[in-house]
């Protein structure tokens, strides 16, 4: 392939939020190696010193061959203190689950820690951000996804000299200057092969008695000519160790000689790899009992890992009851079919479970064989739209935390619900895509939020209460992105349409897009009128729904804007303590925000700067960036007013960091930017404009993963 390089590994010579971190600390996200590793010291040699000289490198090699674990073993070398070489961290993107090309950007922005809201393209927004970072930039399994991955890699690199990409994929890239590393299967010959380790190692995890199991050399021999006849391809040699829980090693290679058609006494071919592998899980597909079978084809509905809940809901009925599930999915796991991908920590959901995509496959394979794959899908979105609702019902109160690392735990397979839903149910579509207006709204998610509400509007029927909901969730993400123009008409069409319904509660919420689309521009008079006490008491509704506890920040915030402090304060306070009563966090954080701000114009600094550290508190436990980034710009203001210019300047550098992650500074406001450039005239006054640039810098640089 013209312009790149490619080594090939062969087999010869293998023997195998906003606060400020510790000094030492390189950013990033690694995922925890899942299972031993085995041999490759040739390989991570090769991919060592490629990372050092060169700027794209792609991993290729077979499914089940062990790119993403060599890749990983390599890469966390790279993201320890002693070796700096990347001064903006290592950063890992898990592609596999990922089926829509359109969303690749967005998928890269969140796992590095961006939550873009701004009416630019996310390529823009990715590259603008990228352009001075020096980062290793790892995409994991992008054979499906080839095209999009050429193109963003390619803006990327064009964009960002300090950026070095790693790749892994059944096929390269094809971009100029790419460096490829082929990576072959274990060596399987001889008795001390780094593919018999890999399969020792495997057999012992599934049971104890496999201690002895190699100390006879005969057995060892049989051993070895096991994994021979697997070509060394790891994923093979994990499910056929995982056998000898149930089977000795003979009875193991006798199984496997009838799959292979090998007779017993001649010597065993070497197939081509891909059908190597294909055959050796079509044989551990055989070797499960029915409703194994049955439940590792159902799982292939699920894009990325998922939980028992899940599991159960959607892959029960027929011949698996749900109250079989637990127990059959465990033994897929005791199988290597299934993977225990570590816990969520959110609401309940416990261990989740990820099937590697080259099993996924052939699941999913044997559900076209089934007929079952509209019924599965149909099941599968059924359930994260109902769990949608669940979370739309539970965001503002005591389960927020929980629901908000829930739903991006799984984002995969709501992506995956809406998809079918706008294919085959558009008014599903438009109610579960509403019902989700906090995930797109309050956690970062605004770009695809919009994508897929703009999506359902055209196509669902333009009435009832999910139109209503849909054009207020739209309306809510314009308005964070900056279109206030858009906002304002979304809130329009939203409050006729709530009136129609003659329902309170969406006439408060159709009150406060109104008021905070004109409120952004610089109407505080208009917001109020739209927002404030005696319009919240015309309309009516509950006092702790979330139409008029947003009414009722829209109004604390006109109110400051107005110069009527004790009076906003008087509404910010009652908006807390409603929200404390709740269990609420995101938006009692934006009532101690505007207490802060109240303080700060009434000349109370230090009153200001306690009750927005409360604010920060809160937003960086829900990883709100944008709250992050306000925060921090008005506590600069608070520390600036106390006569604290150094820290001031640091704090408005680390706000113009996080800013940078949400990609549009001050949302383009005039009261929030003549908050950030007071902190700044006053910091300067204090210390001098070249202490304040370096202080400011040294903020910037303070990372916000």
């Amino acid at each position: 392939m013209s312009g790149t390089h490619a080594i090939n590994s062969g087999q010869a010579g293998d023997s195998g939020g906003g606060s400020e971190p510790e000094s030492d600390a390189v950013p990033g996200n690694l995922p925890p190696e899942s299972a031993s590793f085995v041999g490759r010291v040739r390989e991570l040699g090769l991919l060592d010193a490629l990372l050092r000289e060169r700027r794209l490198i792609t991993v290729t090699g077979v499914g089940g061959v062990g790119k993403s674990r060599l890749a990983l073993r390599a890469v966390r070398d790279l993201a320890r203190p002693r070796r700096p070489a990347h001064r903006d961290g290592v950063w890992w993107v898990e592609l596999s689950p990922l089926r829509d090309p359109e969303l690749l950007t967005a998928t890269v922005a969140h796992a590095l820690g961006l939550a873009v809201q701004s009416t630019r393209s996310l390529d823009e927004e990715l590259c603008s951000w990228m352009a001075d970072k020096e980062l290793l930039l790892v995409l994991d399994t992008c054979e499906h996804l080839v095209a999009a991955s050429r193109h963003l890699v390619g803006e990327l690199l064009q964009t960002a000299p300090g950026l070095t990409v790693l790749t892994t994929t059944r096929e390269p890239l094809g971009c100029p200057g790419e460096a490829l590393l082929e990576l072959c299967p274990l060596p399987a010959d001889g008795p001390d092969s780094d593919a018999l380790t890999l399969f020792r190692e495997r057999a012992l995890t599934a049971t104890a008695r496999a201690t002895g199991l190699f100390a006879d050399p005969g057995r060892a021999a049989l051993a070895a000519e096991v994994c021979r006849r697997l070509d060394g391809i790891p994923l093979a040699l994990e499910l056929a160790g995982a056998r000898l829980r149930r089977w000795s090693l003979e009875e193991l290679a006798q199984k496997l000689d009838l799959r292979f058609e090998i007779p017993s006494d001649a010597p065993a071919p070497l197939l081509p790899r891909h059908q190597t592998l294909r055959t050796a899980i079509g044989w551990s597909h055989e070797l499960c009992a029915p409703v194994e079978r049955l439940l590792w084809a159902r799982l292939s509905v699920f894009a990325g890992d998922f939980d028992l809940a899940a599991a159960r809901a959607v892959c029960a009925g027929g011949p698996l009851p749900a109250g079989r599930v637990e127990q059959v999915l465990a033994s897929l796991v005791a199988k290597s079919v299934v993977r225990q991908s570590g816990t969520a920590g959110a609401y309940g959901t416990g261990t989740r479970y990820l099937m590697l995509d080259t099993l996924r496959e052939y699941g999913h394979d044997w559900l076209a064989e089934l007929g079952e794959v509209r019924t599965l899908a149909d099941r599968h979105a059924h359930w994260y739209a109902q769990l949608a609702q669940a979370a739309d019902t539970g965001w503002l109160g005591p389960g927020q935390l929980d629901w908000h690392r829930r739903m991006t735990a799984d984002l995969m397979q709501l992506r995956t619900a809406l998809e079918h839903l706008l294919g085959t149910d558009p008014a599903a579509a438009l109610e579960m895509a509403g019902a989700l207006w906090f995930l797109w709204f309050c956690c970062g998610y605004g770009h695809e939020g919009r994508t897929y509400l703009e999506r359902a509007l055209r196509t669902a029927p333009p009435t009832g209460a999910a139109y209503t909901q849909g054009l207020w969730a739209l309306g809510l993400i314009c308005l964070i992105q900056g279109d206030l123009a858009t906002a304002r008409a979304y809130g329009e069409q939203c409050t006729e349409a709530a009136a129609r319904l003659a329902d309170p509660e969406r006439e408060l919420r159709a009150a406060y897009l109104l008021a905070a689309a004109v409120l952004m521009p610089g109407a505080p008079k208009q917001a109020l009128q739209l927002s404030g006490p005696q319009a919240r008491g015309a309309i009516g509704g509950r006092s702790s729904g979330p139409g008029w506890l947003l009414c009722r920040l829209a109004a604390s915030y006109a109110l400051c804007d107005l110069g009527r402090f004790e009076e906003a304060v008087e509404e910010a306070t009652g908006l807390r303590e409603a929200c404390a009563e709740l269990g609420e966090r995101w938006l009692r954080a934006y009532a101690d925000y505007m207490l802060a701000m109240a303080a700060l114009r009434l000349g109370q600094p230090d009153e200001a700067a306690r009750h927005v550290r409360a604010m920060l508190s809160g937003k960086r436990l829900l990883g709100d960036r944008f709250g992050i980034a306000l925060g921090l710009d008005l506590l600069a203001a608070a520390v600036a007013a106390q006569g604290d210019g150094e820290l001031a300047a640091r704090l408005l550098g680390n706000g113009h960091a996080w800013w940078r992650t949400v990609g549009r500074p001050q949302m383009g406001s005039p009261s929030l930017t003549a908050v950030r450039d007071a902190g700044e005239r006053q910091a300067r006054a204090a210390i001098g404009d070249a202490a304040y640039e370096i202080a400011f810098r040294g903020g910037a640089q303070v990372p916000t993963g």
